[in-house]
C-alpha cells in the first residue's frame, strides 16, 4: 500500500519513495500553458510548497517523476530543461529587514553557484536581474521564476506592536523592490513563467505595486480545485484508507464518508460550488483513523484572534458573514479588515455567493470547534478548566439532559473572572452561549431569520442517528423571565418552519441575571 503524504511537500520524494499522489498535472499544464504571471493565495498546509516542488520538477524537464499521471502522456508536455530560481521565504531569515535582504542575497547566490555562474552586483535588486539575465544567456532557455509563501517577512510580523508593525512596513518596501524586477521589459524577455504564492493578497498598491501584471487565480473557477482534495478524488486515491477508517470507527461506509466531508470538506475558493478538503487534515484522520482537529493545532491564529476581540466584532455573524468582493483583496498591514484576514487564513470561506454579496461561514466542524473555542478562552476569558463542561454540551442537549446541560452551562459562566470590565447584557450572554454550542461540536446558527422574526439561536444535531433527530429553538433573556421568552418563540410563530421537517422540536426560554452574571432560569416545552 502507497503511503499518505502528511507533511511531504517534495514533489521528487513523493514520486520516488512510495507516498500517494493525488494527479493535478492537467491543471498545472493549463496552468503553464495559458499565462505567464501568476498569483495564488491559499491557507497554510495547503500545498501550495508541493506545487511550487512539482512545477520546479516539470521545468527542469525530470520527466521520470511524471510517469503514469496526465502530463506525461504523449504530446501533453515538451520535457525541454530551463533555469528555474525557487526563492522559498520559509529559508529566508525575516526578524529584521536588514537579515531580510542578507538572506535574499545569500539565496540568489546559492542559486548562482548551482549553475556556475558568479554574480558581479551587489545590491539586491541588481543581483536578481542578473541573476535571471545570466541563466538565460547561458542556457539559452527562458528562465521559471517560483516564489513561495512571498508574504511571510509581512505576517510574521504583524500583532507585535509599533516595534513588529514598523519591521513589517521595512520588509513590505523590500520585497516591493525585489519583486518589481520581474516587471523589467529585459527580464520579461528572459522569463518563461512566475508564480508567487502565499496566505495573504496584500493589494498591489502595498507589495506589487512594480509588479502589478501578476494574474491573481486565488478566487479562479479553473483553480479552484488546484490545492486540496475533492470528494472524487478522495475516493479514488484513498479508498483502501477510507476503509481503515470505516473499520476503526465501526460505522457504515456512507457514514465514515459524511463524518470525513463534516470535518474537513467544505473550503470553496471561487463561485463555482466546487469545494475542497483541507489536504492536511484529511491526511492526518486517515493516518491516525479518527476524527480530530489536526489543522488547527498547527497554528493557533492568536493574532487573528486578539484583533477580533480588540474590534469588539460580533462573533456569532461570522457563521453568516455578508461581504462584497472588494473584502477579498483589501489585505494592507496598516489597515487590517478581519473579514480579509478570516477568509485569507482559511477560517471562513464562501458559503453562497448571489448579486455580488459573498456569504462567508466557517468551512467545516474541525475549524468551527477548535476556532470557536479558541474565541471562547480567550475573548470571552472562559478559564480553560472549564473545557469539559464545555465538551460535554452539546451532547448532553442531543440526550435531552437539560439539568446536566444547564448546570454544566453555569459552571462555564462561574469560570469567567468577575472584574472583566465587559458590558453583560442579552448580546454578551448571547455570544458566549454560542461560542459554547459552537465548541462542543452543536450545529449551532444564532439570529435566524424567519417570515416573522429572527430566532435567538437554532441548534441542530449531524449524524441520522434517531439522538440526532431533532432541533431546539432558544430565546434569551436577560433580568427578564423564561415565561416571557416562551411567549415569543410562541408569539411569532418561530417553531412552525420546522413542524414538518420529521424531527422533535423543543423550545427553550433562558434567562440570563445580570447580578448574578449567570443562567438565572430556564424552561422547556416541545413543540
Amino acid at each position: 500500500m502507497e503511503k499518505l503524504p502528511i507533511g511531504i511537500q517534495s514533489f521528487e520524494v513523493m514520486r520516488t519513495r512510495g507516498f500517494v499522489y493525488v494527479d493535478k498535472t492537467e491543471t498545472i499544464h493549463r496552468l503553464v500553458t495559458e499565462g505567464m504571471y501568476y498569483f495564488l493565495a491559499r491557507p497554510r498546509r495547503f500545498g501550495k510548497s508541493l506545487l511550487v516542488s512539482t512545477l520546479r520538477c516539470l521545468f527542469e524537464g525530470r520527466r521520470e517523476l511524471f510517469e503514469g499521471l496526465w502530463i506525461a502522456e504523449p504530446g501533453h508536455w515538451e520535457w525541454t530543461p530551463h533555469p528555474v530560481v525557487v526563492i522559498d521565504f520559509n529559508q529566508i531569515a525575516l526578524d529584521t529587514p536588514e537579515n531580510l535582504r542578507s538572506s535574499l542575497q545569500t539565496s540568489l547566490q546559492e542559486i548562482a553557484k548551482a549553475y556556475q555562474i558568479k554574480l558581479k552586483t551587489s545590491l539586491l535588486v541588481s543581483q536578481f536581474k542578473e541573476l535571471i539575465l545570466s541563466l538565460y544567456r547561458q542556457t539559452q532557455k527562458p528562465v521559471a521564476v517560483l516564489i513561495d509563501e512571498y508574504d511571510k517577512p509581512l505576517i510574521e510580523h504583524l500583532g507585535r506592536g509599533e516595534h513588529g508593525l514598523a519591521i513589517g512596513r521595512a520588509n513590505r518596501d523590500i520585497l516591493r523592490s525585489f519583486f518589481g524586477v520581474l516587471k523589467g521589459a529585459d527580464v520579461a524577455d528572459a522569463t518563461r513563467f512566475v508564480l508567487l504564492t502565499g496566505v495573504s493578497r496584500f493589494s498591489r498598491v502595498s507589495v506589487f505595486s512594480a509588479l502589478n501584471n501578476l494574474n491573481d487565480i486565488s478566487m479562479s473557477e479553473d483553480y479552484a480545485e488546484l490545492l486540496g482534495y475533492t470528494g472524487a478524488e478522495l475516493d479514488a486515491y484513498f479508498d483502501k484508507f477510507i476503509a481503515r477508517l470505516t473499520a476503526k470507527l465501526e460505522r457504515p461506509r456512507t457514514e465514515a464518508r459524511a463524518a470525513l466531508a463534516q470535518y474537513y470538506d467544505g473550503y470553496r475558493f471561487s463561485e463555482s460550488p466546487l469545494k475542497v478538503y483541507n489536504p492536511f487534515s484529511v491526511l492526518a484522520a486517515l493516518q491516525h483513523r479518527a476524527l480530530k482537529n489536526y489543522w488547527f493545532a498547527t497554528g493557533t491564529p492568536t493574532f487573528l484572534i486578539n484583533l477580533l476581540k480588540e474590534k469588539q466584532y460580533p462573533l456569532p455573524q461570522l457563521e453568516n458573514l455578508q461581504v462584497s468582493v472588494s473584502a477579498f483583496s483589501t489585505f494592507e498591514i496598516d489597515h487590517l479588515a478581519p473579514e480579509a484576514l478570516l477568509f485569507q487564513t482559511g477560517y471562513l470561506t464562501i458559503a453562497d455567493v448571489e448579486d455580488n454579496i459573498y456569504t462567508l461561514s466557517y468551512p467545516n466542524q474541525e475549524v468551527k470547534t477548535s476556532f470557536t473555542e479558541s474565541l471562547l478562552f480567550t475573548v470571552a476569558e472562559v478559564e480553560r478548566e472549564a473545557s469539559s463542561h464545555i465538551l460535554r454540551l452539546s451532547r448532553y442537549l442531543r440526550d435531552e439532559n437539560l439539568e446536566a446541560f444547564f448546570a454544566s452551562v453555569q459552571a462555564v459562566f462561574a469560570s469567567i473572572p468577575y472584574d472583566i470590565q465587559t458590558k453583560r447584557d442579552e448580546a454578551y450572554y448571547h455570544t458566549l452561549f454560542y461560542l459554547m454550542m459552537s465548541a462542543s461540536g452543536g450545529a449551532a446558527r444564532s439570529s435566524v431569520l424567519t417570515s416573522r422574526g429572527r430566532i435567538d439561536m437554532l441548534v441542530t444535531f449531524p449524524g441520522k442517528a434517531a439522538s440526532a433527530s431533532k432541533v431546539y429553538i432558544i430565546e434569551f433573556k436577560c433580568n427578564q423571565s423564561t415565561e416571557t421568552a416562551l411567549r415569543q418563540i410562541h408569539a411569532q410563530g418561530y417553531a412552525e418552519p420546522f413542524q414538518d421537517s420529521g424531527k422533535k422540536v423543543i423550545l427553550l426560554g433562558i434567562n440570563f441575571d445580570t447580578e448574578l452574571r449567570n443562567v438565572e432560569a430556564w424552561a422547556m416545552e416541545e413543540a
